[in-house]
């Protein structure tokens, strides 16, 4: 047995998705607001998937793409504002304040984040069932981490806010790689934080290095919130869907170490 355990977040760390779940989203929101995409043509749809991959950092569970996705459709259309906060918005705007824009959204819009994510999870699910390659070739796992996860010496565990099944299925068609459902921690798992103090608390854990590996600086700002959690070692990594803002942020806090990606799939293997 290995003296480390790796906590591993997915997207933005072992899979680059961002255009899946772009494409995933503008598909849903189609779904969702019928009516307002009858105004949106095809320059339209294809400006937005651009500009998602600028606002990718923000997201931190799946279902905001859907809101991500109508916003710029209301910077883009003025006939469609519904929001108070449409007018004279930017892109960079929505980057730098998206925590205090999407409640705002979602109250004007009458929007629930539970069917939000239920729409968005079987919109997924059809593409899946209809064109696997397709939805497969939409995701891209990150240079080496297959092999890293292939031949690692640790124990890993994936820590994710996305849908499990979905992260199981990329893992096996693109890694090669199998992980138990048991270490899989998805959507529904519970806070990270939680789910980070649970692995530490089980008995078969005792005495190994602890490691979480994300890309998100707020999620590791809430593990350094945690006293509990003083043991993990902490990893942003710099490959990830974070910004050079968020990147220069993190080489002030003491407790977190920058990675690189060539320097991750070493430590893993």
């Amino acid at each position: 047995m290995g003296a480390d355990l790796y906590a591993l977040d997915f997207d933005g760390v072992l899979c680059d998705s961002c255009g899946e779940s772009s494409l995933s989203a503008l598909k849903a929101a189609k779904i969702r607001w019928p009516q307002l995409f009858d105004r949106v043509d095809s320059a339209t749809e294809d400006w937005i998937v651009e500009q998602m991959h600028i606002l990718r950092p923000v997201v931190e569970t799946g279902y905001e793409n859907l809101l991500l996705v109508r916003l710029l459709v209301e910077l883009q259309i003025p006939s469609t504002r519904v929001s108070s906060v449409a007018e004279g918005l930017t892109v960079n705007a929505i980057l730098e304040n998206w925590s205090q824009l999407k409640p705002i959204i979602m109250k004007e819009w009458s929007e629930e984040r539970d069917s939000l994510v239920d729409l968005f999870g079987s919109v997924r699910d059809e593409w899946i069932e209809k064109d696997l390659v397709g939805w497969i070739g939409a995701n891209r796992l990150y240079p080496g981490t297959a092999d890293a996860l292939k031949f690692a010496s640790s124990q890993v565990y994936i820590v994710t806010t996305k849908q499990g099944r979905f992260a199981d299925a990329l893992l096996r068609e693109l890694a090669g790689v199998t992980i138990p459902l048991d270490r899989i921690y998805g959507l529904g798992s519970g806070p990270k934080v939680e789910v980070l103090k649970k692995l530490q608390a089980m008995p078969e854990h005792k005495g190994l290095t602890l490691h979480f590996v994300e890309d998100r600086l707020a999620t590791l700002k809430n593990v350094i919130k945690e006293p509990a959690l003083d043991g993990w070692n902490l990893y942003l990594g710099r490959w990830g869907y974070n910004t050079e803002k968020e990147r220069k942020e993190a080489e002030t806090i003491p407790r977190i170490q920058l990675l690189d990606l060539p320097d991750f799939s070493k430590k893993l293997k």
